[in-house]
């Protein structure tokens, strides 16, 4: 038997191996763990539901999430999470963004994965909070990029307090591309650092055109702190199609969601602009 210990509570000894598999992934798949364990995908969705019985995971399709309400999982943990997701998801975002423009990228894997996606980009202008941003981007010979000052989060490279706050509002930008840890039911965009939330708003109140990337796991996480709300969003992208009460708030909000999915000839799938129609 291993020991669990955040409860002290015994564990056989696959389930403390599946514990630790999500703790350090975030996310545990039914089908890949009966390949990794050579078990049945029953035996597995018997585990699961046990271990999210005592409240260790969360139970979603196809699998568990580890429990993220309280901490924000690591830089490294969240950048290998849903990494397929998060680069069709900067690829279509990059595709919105026309050479001889302005952004804003805030903290975030997946803005990293559209700041990849920009190195290509002629007579482009970035403002960003987030070290990691401008190391990619500060040689991409057609970019301009202007950084903020302030309080550097370790781990993540993140930029923030006051200091990012005013400099963000010191821009008028065509384009704010900007992630959430988390997207409630009722349409909250959340994140974990209250510090980092207030940056956030201040980048949506300079753009001309707000773009939201997240991941579909975004649904399955809790984070405390609310950054705004789907309406206040010009263009969601995501990698999967979204829940019916999620697409009623989306189109209740006129925001154009574009699902990058793998389509027949790679081309994401979505509606026309709702707010930013006519702009």
């Amino acid at each position: 038997m291993n020991v669990n210990g955040d409860s002290m509570v015994m564990l056989p000894p696959r389930q403390a191996d599946i514990l630790e598999i999500a703790r350090r992934e975030g996310r545990v798949e039914v089908e890949g763990l009966a390949a990794r364990f050579a078990v049945t995908p029953q035996t597995i969705r018997k585990d699961l539901n046990e271990l999210c019985d005592m409240d260790k995971l969360h139970r979603v399709h196809g699998g568990a999430v580890f429990p993220s309400h309280t901490v924000n999982l690591a830089w490294q943990q969240r950048r290998s999470l849903a990494a397929e997701g998060k680069a069709r998801i900067a690829r279509a975002a990059a595709s919105l963004i026309p050479d001889n423009s302005s952004l804003i990228l805030n903290i975030g894997t997946t803005t990293e994965a559209v700041a990849h996606e920009l190195l290509r980009h002629d007579r482009l202008m970035v403002v960003t909070n987030n070290l990691k941003v401008a190391a990619i981007l500060s040689d991409a010979p057609g970019v301009d990029v202007a950084i903020s000052g302030g309080l550097v989060r370790k781990g993540d490279g993140g930029l923030l307090g006051a200091a990012a706050v005013d400099f963000m509002s010191q821009f008028k930008v065509d384009f704010a591309v900007i992630g959430a840890s988390a997207i409630d039911g009722d349409g909250t965009l959340l994140d974990f650092d209250y510090r980092e939330v207030q940056v956030s708003k201040a980048i949506l109140e300079q753009a001309r055109q707000r773009i939201l990337v997240a991941d579909s796991m975004k649904f399955e996480r809790r984070a405390p702190v609310r950054i705004a709300d789907l309406d206040a969003i010009d263009v969601f992208i995501t990698d999967a199609p979204l829940s019916e009460e999620i697409a009623t708030l989306c189109e209740a909000a006129r925001t154009r969601v574009i699902v990058a999915a793998e389509e027949e000839g790679g081309a994401p799938v979505g509606g026309p602009f709702g707010k930013g129609a006519g702009k």
